[in-house]
C-alpha cells in the first residue's frame, strides 16, 4: 500500500527511528502504526543481538545529587563510538535512565533495567535506542552513595565519575575540599579508602610480588616475608585514598589534608566509574 510522508514522519515522531525504516515498517504493517511500532522494536532486539559481543568504549557518565547534598545516583551508558556518545538520542536516554535510578534506587543494574520509562522498560528503551543507531548500549555501572555530604565529580570528557562521601563535616562548608578529592580519586584511582579497605586476594598478590622481587634480588630467606610486609605497606601509601600523598601538596596525605582543612572531616566511601 502507498505510505505517505506525513505517516513517516508521524512515526517518526513517535519512534525516533530513521525515515527509511519508519517507511519499511508501515509498508510491512499495512499502514497499521502498531504492528509498524512492533516491527521497528523487533528490528532493534536483532541489531542488539547481533552486536552483543562489541565492546562499549565510549558513553557517557551522569549524575544527580539530591537536595540536601546525602545522596546521589551515578550511571554509566557506554556505547562503541563517541559520535553516538555526543547524540542528543544518547543524552537524553542516560538523563532519563538516571532519573529512574535516583528515584527507585534499585539495588542492582538488572533491576534498574526492569523498572520503566513511560510504558517501556529501560531494557526495552536501550534496545530501542540500539536498533535506531545501529550501536550496542548497555548499561556499564550503576552506584548509589549516602553519606552526611556526597560531592559529585564528572571529568571533563564526561566518561569518567566519582562520588566522594564526607564524615564529621559538622554542618560546615567543605564543598571544595571534597572536590579537591574527588579530583584525587579521578586522577589517582585508589583500590580503598584505607588499608581496611583492600580486598584480601589483593594482599596476597602484593605479598607474592614482593616475595619474588626479594628473592631475584638475592634476599637471605629469613627476611623475606619482613621485606615483602614493606613492600605491602608502600602498596598501601600509593593506593589507598587516605594514606596517598595529596596531589596539591604532596607533603601531606589526603587524611592529614582534609583534618587540617577540619579537624576530624574524612570520607567514609567514594565511587569511582570510568567508560573505556
Amino acid at each position: 500500500m502507498a505510505i505517505s510522508a506525513q505517516e513517516v514522519n508521524k512515526l517518526r515522531q513517535m519512534t525516533g527511528a530513521g525515515m527509511m525504516d519508519c517507511k519499511k515498517a508501515l509498508v510491512e504493517a499495512d499502514g497499521d502504526f502498531d504492528k509498524a511500532i512492533e516491527i521497528l522494536r523487533k528490528k532493534g532486539q536483532k541489531v542488539s543481538e547481533k552486536r552483543a559481543d562489541r565492546e562499549t568504549s565510549e558513553g557517557g557518565v551522569f549524575i544527580k545529587t539530591s537536595d540536601d547534598g546525602k545522596l546521589a545516583t551515578l550511571i554509566a551508558l557506554g556505547c562503541e563510538t563517541d559520535f553516538v556518545a555526543k547524540n542528543d538520542g544518547f543524552q537524553e536516554l542516560g538523563n532519563e535512565i538516571l532519573e529512574v535510578a535516583f528515584s527507585h534506587k534499585p539495588s542492582d543494574i538488572e533491576s534498574l533495567k526492569s523498572l520503566k520509562i513511560g510504558d517501556l522498560t529501560i531494557n526495552e528503551k536501550i534496545v530501542d535506542m540500539v536498533g535506531k543507531i545501529g550501536e550496542k548500549i548497555e548499561i556499564v555501572a550503576y552506584e548509589l552513595v549516602e553519606g552526611e555530604k556526597v560531592i559529585p565529580y564528572i571529568h571533563s570528557n564526561s566518561k569518567l565519575g566519582v562520588l566522594v562521601a564526607l564524615s564529621n563535616t559538622n554542618g560546615s562548608d567543605v564543598e571544595d575540599a571534597g572536590k579537591d578529592v574527588a579530583m584525587q580519586i579521578a586522577a589517582m584511582n585508589p583500590v580503598a579508602l584505607d588499608k581496611d579497605g583492600v580486598d584480601s586476594t589483593i594482599i596476597e598478590r602484593e605479598l607474592e610480588i614482593g616475595r619474588d622481587q626479594a628473592r631475584q634480588e638475592g634476599k637471605p630467606e629469613n627476611i623475606i616475608d619482613k621485606i615483602a610486609e614493606g613492600k605491602l605497606n608502600k602498596f598501601f601509601k600509593d593506593n589507598t585514598l587516605l594514606q596517598q600523598a595529596f596531589v596539591k601538596d604532596n607533603s601531606l596525605t589526603v587524611a592529614k589534608y582534609l583534618d587540617s582543612v577540619k579537624s576530624g572531616l574524612t570520607v567514609s566511601q567514594f565511587k569511582r566509574i570510568s567508560i573505556g
